[in-house]
């Protein structure tokens, strides 16, 4: 297992900002934080491979909900403008956790490959020799971003140096990011009583998803409420950031419990939780009840390893205590850790040896390896360690070998799959590698 970087990062990666400033303000939907951040003007040059993109490293906090890319691009010849310079189309590509992956000259990329998606948008010029443009990105990831940008694909012409000045075409991309700053921390099993007023109809929550976490539930019940109307909220989830409207989503109505739950969450982030009256909803105060609850799979006492801040909100309640007792105005209880968990979700998790072969190279290799027994319908998972922005930018290679040699006229077929911040489940006797709305990604390797 083989994760080979094939670009380097800028120098200086996010502190490459030039300029930082940020605000504090208040709207209805609470405090936030206003950050802006800009990056020093750089050359642009055609396409001809990766390597002659420019490539911008950006930083979004948690709990933002709006960011939002400022792209002005300019004309140099000769140190003042290029007025004279003929226009060029700049294309301007995004993607979160790691470099965009472009295709300009619509090659082939190998088989059994997976690419993932990114945003583009392509600038024209409104002026002899500025132009700009906006990219918004509403509730985006938290983590890094990056920013690649290029000319056209040069075609080819000739032209003489020294004759005259040469035409420069920069690019300084800025980011302004909103925040908020009092997003309520949920703690896991302890229900807490909330309130919408008729000038705040949503409110958010977050909590933090510890590894070996297989299934989080939100519960809510209108209190004092009855009807067919009696709880007009709708409840939504979203992993990592702010829920959108397209983000998992239940309306309440007049149900008597409303739940929702979120299957197979990333490990070692927060689940977002929004409660919100819809805008026909009615024009009262509401009072609610809301509980979040984490199902895990069992682990050894010495192997539960939580990621650094998961005590912030779980000293108790997800340790070796049991979780307290459930109100009963929030229905039955939710089935907790134990030996009764869905054992389709709780495969254990084999540690793999990273190894820095050179500044370009990493292989990861399995304990007890290579060779891997399997038995029938129980697969094997590894957790491969890869690093922020240092692993990225390169290409991760996953190669399986079926030792045929014990065989005896038998037919055997092993699947090989690739998932993202949590282990791959097992649904309807089938292999599921990818999930989620492209923010996650997998790939299927069958022999």
């Amino acid at each position: 297992l083989s994760p080979r970087r094939q670009t380097s990062l800028p120098a200086g990666g996010a502190e490459e900002a030039a300029r930082r400033r940020r605000s504090v303000s208040w709207a209805s939907g609470g405090l936030f934080l206003t950050d802006y951040s800009t990056c020093s003007p750089r050359k642009l040059s055609p396409f001809r491979s990766f390597a002659s993109t420019e490539l911008f490293h950006f930083h979004v906090p948690e709990d933002t909900f709006l960011a939002v890319w400022n792209l002005i691009i300019f004309k140099e010849q000769g140190g003042t403008f290029g007025d004279h310079c003929p226009d060029q189309s700049v294309t301007v590509y995004f993607r979160s956790g790691a470099p965009p992956v472009i295709n300009p000259l619509h090659t082939h990329f190998p088989g059994d490959t997976a690419v993932p998606g990114v945003f583009s948008l392509t600038l024209s010029w409104t002026l002899p020799n500025r132009t700009s443009g906006i990219f918004n990105v509403s509730s985006p990831l938290p983590g890094d971003w990056f920013l690649a940008a290029h000319l056209p694909q040069a075609h080819g012409h000739i032209s003489v140096k020294g004759l005259q000045d040469e035409c420069q075409y920069l690019l300084q991309p800025q980011l302004v990011v909103r925040r908020l700053l009092d997003v309520a921390v949920l703690v896991p099993g302890r229900p807490s009583e909330q309130t919408l007023s008729v000038h705040n109809r949503s409110a958010l929550y977050k909590v933090f998803v510890p590894s070996f976490t297989y299934r989080v539930s939100a519960q809510l019940v209108c209190v004092g409420s009855r009807g067919a109307s009696a709880c007009p909220l709708t409840l939504r989830l979203r992993p990592k950031a702010p829920p959108l409207h397209n983000s998992s989503s239940l309306s309440c109505g007049g149900a008597s419990l409303c739940q929702l739950e979120l299957a197979l969450p990333p490990w070692g982030h927060w689940v977002y939780v929004r409660v919100e009256i819809p805008s026909r909803g009615p024009g009262r105060t509401i009072r609610f009840q809301l509980c979040v609850r984490l199902q895990e799979c069992p682990q050894p006492s010495l192997s539960r390893v939580l990621v650094p801040g998961a005590a912030m909100n779980m000293p108790q309640s997800l340790g070796n205590q049991p979780l307290p007792p459930e109100p009963p105005s929030l229905g039955t209880s939710v089935e907790g850790p134990g030996p009764t968990s869905p054992p389709e979700h709780c495969w254990p998790v084999r540690p793999t040896l990273r190894n820095e072969l050179d500044t370009f190279s990493v292989h990861f290799y399995i304990f007890f390896g290579p060779s891997v027994a399997l038995p029938p319908e129980r697969p094997a998972v590894f957790a491969l360690r890869l690093l922020p922005v240092l692993d990225s930018g390169g290409v991760l290679s996953l190669e399986l070998q079926l030792n045929v040699s014990s065989l005896r006229q038998e037919n055997v077929t092993v699947f090989g799959c690739l998932t993202h911040e949590v282990p791959l489940s097992l649904g309807d006797a089938a292999v599921t590698c990818s999930k989620g709305g492209g923010e996650e990604w997998g790939k299927q390797k069958r022999l």
